[in-house]
């Protein structure tokens, strides 16, 4: 009995992963109908897993589940974006402070050695690879802050950000202004300043919301 059930959660978690994935993706853009009964023949298995599947992804906010409807992926509104974005500010300056509190020496030769890296792929406008070593520094942010809630209720809100192509870094100017509220962060953390760090990150996030309002640019491809 007990290796059935674990190969049924496991096959559900798996049809979520690729689900979300292809979502993040935008191959289900937002609005998207899920074809349940396609995706079932699709990846050779029952309705059952993943309308399991539908649910971990409901509970995340990716898909919406409407009654006598059907599924679909969420669409997320300028106000969603309003509402998540000062959220984010306060979530991930709160792990500033923390992370601030807390950090050791190595810890912070670690968030600089990835600054440098900011700042090596910004000399280069390469945006892909700032995008990439900026969301490791913020998770490296939040990894030393060693608040499990906080990191939990930042991943979520991430993924529902994900569902939509908007994309700062490509609006003329964003890519050196965010490196200058990078630089503050990064030395407000060695300076041992919590409330400094917050404060810089608080406003980093915000910064990245008001340079969206000004453009409807996308993520490439």
């Amino acid at each position: 009995m007990m290796p059935s059930r674990i190969a049924q959660t496991a096959l559900y978690q798996e049809v979520a992963e690729r689900l979300r994935q292809r979502i993040f993706a935008h191959e289900l853009p937002p609005g998207t109908w899920i074809d349940e009964q396609a995706l079932a023949v699709d990846y050779g298995i029952s309705r059952t897993p993943l309308r399991e599947a539908l649910k971990v992804l409901a509970s995340e906010g990716l898909v919406t589940l409407k009654p006598r409807r059907g599924c679909y992926v969420t669409e997320i509104s300028e106000k969603d974006l309003d509402d998540i974005f000062p959220l984010m500010a306060m979530l991930e300056g709160r792990c500033a402070l923390e992370a601030t509190a807390k950090a050791k020496t190595e810890d912070i030769l670690k968030l600089e050695a990835i600054h440098n890296e900011l700042e090596r792929f910004a000399q280069s406008n390469q945006i892909d690879r700032f995008f990439e070593a900026n969301q490791e520094f913020h998770n490296r942010i939040q990894e030393i802050s060693g608040n499990r809630w906080l990191q939990q209720v930042i991943q979520d809100l991430r993924k529902v950000l994900k569902l939509t192509r908007l994309f700062s870094l490509t609006i003329d100017g964003r890519l050196q202004q965010s490196l200058l509220e990078h630089r503050a962060i990064i030395a407000a953390i060695k300076a041992r300043d919590p409330l400094l760090a917050q404060n810089a990150m608080h406003d980093h996030m915000l910064a990245g919301r008001q340079a969206l309002a000004k453009s409807q640019l996308h993520f490439p491809g």
